[in-house]
């Protein structure tokens, strides 16, 4: 069974109520419709009613399919401003802010999930990354038992010219710019979780550099290497190594060769690099050279599922993130 399969049946076994913030686009709508009908869950989607009313029947839908919730006249709205109000008053925000703010469409489904009225939530097909991930933070906030909240990419090798075929998490690619070793550490055992809970397979974690044990010396690659050990530290369960180099943990061969007595011969199938930089470059060559299937940003260490799409994302992105979000909730 392909990943991207298994992430579908494990939602369709647990299936959970996902808000969409973005209802008015096509996009969203047409990927909530196939979401519903596929059995993932309750869907709901914000935005001005008629507009999304329009939307689905543009897509052979109806508003009997979803839930729509418009934050204008939604019977939700004076709680959520309430609980807005309470949870921002100590940044400045009084009642008539909250009130603003919570009739605009990402800070309204945050609130659902907060509020316990969804189980998690995506934006970021129109809004950007920036405004997306600021509200996650600052209505749903972090985990108790996470050190910060980071994100990855679910890098899919599928394709009939991948020599190795698979999921694999490549973080942090759109968050952390760059994590000390601590958070580094953080990031490494929080992709191990997100791994697992995914795919139900063990995760074999790879700490990227540009060396493989020692082979160069410098601060960066000292920061890797203390990660790991903190790592190893915190978590005595997880499989990890490190310093290595890309090739080193995903060649069998290579790793026999550099590093022979690495615990993950090349397998690794978790893959953290030192600082933003690495990631993003690293899962755009992936993506666009290699061909590899990305999906996310998908954050990580919050306190309940939130996420975030990019803005030329397709309907089918939209919905594998759904079926992402669902088994993150299920996982809670």
């Amino acid at each position: 069974m392909k990943p991207l399969d298994k992430i579908l049946q494990t939602a369709r076994q647990a299936p959970r109520h996902i808000v969409l913030a973005e209802g008015e686009d096509a996009r969203v709508v047409a990927a909530a419709l196939r979401a519903k009908a596929e059995g993932l869950g309750d869907i709901t989607l914000v935005g001005r009613h008629d507009i999304v009313g329009d939307r689905l029947r543009e897509q052979g839908g109806s508003d009997g399919d979803v839930r729509i919730e418009d934050p204008a006249t939604s019977a939700l709205t004076e709680r959520f401003a309430c609980g807005y109000h309470q949870l921002r008053r100590s940044k400045g925000v009084d009642r008539q802010a909250a009130e603003t703010a919570v009739r605009e469409d990402l800070v309204f489904a945050a609130m659902m999930v907060r509020e316990g009225e969804a189980d998690g939530t995506i934006g970021g097909a129109v809004a950007t990354t920036a405004d997306t991930v600021r509200t996650a933070l600052q209505v749903i906030g972090r985990a108790p038992d996470a050190g910060l909240v980071s994100s990855f990419f679910l890098m899919m090798l599928c394709q009939p010219h991948h020599a190795k075929k698979g999921a694999f998490v490549f973080s942090d690619c759109g968050l952390v710019v760059d994590p000390d070793a601590t958070g580094l550490a953080d990031i490494a055992a929080m992709s191990a979780r997100s791994y697992e809970a995914l795919l139900g397979d063990r995760a074999k974690v790879a700490m990227l550099s540009f060396s493989t044990n020692g082979s160069a010396a410098h601060d960066r690659v000292s920061k890797v290497v203390e990660a790991t050990n903190i790592a190893r530290a915190a978590h005595p369960d997880l499989l990890i190594d490190g310093e290595l180099q890309f090739d080193t943990a995903f060649v069998e061969a290579v790793s026999s060769a550099k590093a022979p007595n690495s615990a993950l011969h090349g397998q690794a199938n978790v893959f953290v690099f030192p600082n933003l930089d690495a990631a993003n470059i690293g899962y755009k060559i992936a993506q666009r050279i290699g061909g590899a299937t990305a999906i996310g940003p998908v954050l990580q260490g919050l306190a309940k599922p939130a996420n975030d799409l990019s803005r030329g994302c397709t309907a089918d992105d939209v919905f594998h993130m759904i079926a992402v979000t669902v088994v993150q909730a299920a996982a809670r």
